[in-house]
């Protein structure tokens, strides 16, 4: 099947159906299952992700991003660390690209310095850098691409490539691509991660995260996820399903609006920057026309008179909300010096390209001419 088929009925039970099956996989809303006597095998309960809704969905998003097998988790940031988790112990060294999320930075600088794990944050542009800083400890690689919220593109090759000849593990956060527009597992990566809040989901109406990889690893991260317990809820991962079923008509019209959206955004003075991997602009466009199936729904501006001109511009919109999360229906934009970097220094967040005047926007399924209209009053 390919994947628009896939995301409707990837690991179903096709051919199956008899007369009185329902179409819509029913929701299981159940904490408790029988189990058979005198043994443990057979064991169904949600903080093991063996339920009913949560296998198919797994099985459907492992088909989609070509992997072995999936886990489902309560969010992004749990599925994150419990793949850390996974991968990583007391003694051990992980390499990580600078250019992540807000979140996920705080979590390898703070959280796992605590339990004995040693992080270096490498620019991921600099691959002299990530050489030197490999180490004997080294256990993984850690980048996101595109990156959030700068959308910049990386090249997985030469970090595939020096993660295989070092024996460690490649994981990318591909959330903002989905697996419609970017499998990284067919680029090198050894475990890929999504929040399927994004846009896998993409309804604004589900937290969720999924973990992808080998069998054996995941069933590594799965027990994590049952001893640390962010195991996702039933109706959670039927409101996945639902939303994976458009998934593929949703990224491609995301896909147009956000590319006719940024370059009409290029032409306006009121933006110093736009940046958009489908510009020929952007410094990543070669590498986005080799590696992705679809430049992405995710773009950023920054507006020419810095932070005061943002806030003015923002308290104009209509249409486009501004709030945090992105990847659904509905268009937003977001400041990344409130949000997801809200911890760090103004001085930091410029190095990491993210300066004052730097909004994030998600662009939705709406008319694109719609779009527009809003955004153009709003710079008036």
């Amino acid at each position: 099947m390919k994947r628009p088929t896939i995301a409707i009925h990837g690991g179903g039970a096709l051919g199956e159906r008899v007369a009185g099956t329902p179409v819509v996989t029913p929701l299981t809303q159940s904490v408790n299952f029988a189990q058979p006597l005198g043994t443990a095998e057979g064991l169904i309960y949600p903080r093991h992700g063996n339920t009913p809704n949560a296998q198919l969905v797994e099985r459907r998003l492992a088909m989609l991003e070509g992997a072995e097998a999936a886990v489902l988790l309560s969010s992004g940031m749990a599925a994150t660390a419990c793949a850390m988790l996974a991968l990583l112990r007391a003694g051990d060294h992980l390499l990580s690209s600078t250019w992540i999320y807000g979140g996920t930075r705080r979590l390898f600088e703070e959280e796992l310095g605590s339990l004995g794990i040693e992080v270096s944050l490498i620019d991921p542009m600099a691959p002299r850098a990530w050489r030197r800083s490999l180490r004997k400890n080294t256990r993984a690689i850690f980048v996101e691409s595109p990156v959030n919220p700068t959308c910049r593109v990386l090249d997985l090759s030469f970090l595939a490539n020096m993660a295989k000849n070092a024996g460690v593990a490649l994981v990318v956060d591909s959330t903002f691509a989905s697996p419609i527009n970017f499998r990284p597992l067919e680029h090198g990566a050894d475990v890929v991660i999504h929040s399927a809040t994004k846009y896998l989901n993409g309804h604004h109406d589900v937290l969720g995260g999924v973990v992808l990889g080998t069998a054996s690893y995941i069933e590594e991260v799965r027990q994590k996820m049952a001893v640390w317990g962010p195991a996702p809820d039933p109706f959670a991962v039927w409101l996945l399903e639902r939303g994976l079923k458009t998934l593929d008509v949703r990224v491609a019209r995301q896909n147009d609006n956000a590319l006719q959206l940024a370059q009409w955004c290029e032409g306006r003075q009121e933006f110093s920057r736009v940046h958009y991997p489908g510009l020929t602009s952007h410094p990543d466009h070669q590498i986005a026309e080799e590696c992705l199936d679809g430049f992405g729904g995710m773009m950023a501006v920054e507006l020419a008179g810095g932070g005061a001109a943002a806030e003015q511009f923002l308290s104009k919109l209509q249409l486009v909300t501004h709030a945090p999360s992105l990847g659904g229906v509905d268009t937003l934009v977001s400041e990344p010096r409130y949000t997801s970097h809200a911890h760090m220094t103004a001085l930091d967040r410029a190095m990491i390209g993210i300066p004052d005047g730097f909004l994030r926007v998600s662009v939705g399924i709406e008319d694109v001419n719609d779009l527009i209209a809003d955004i153009e009053q709003a710079l008036r």
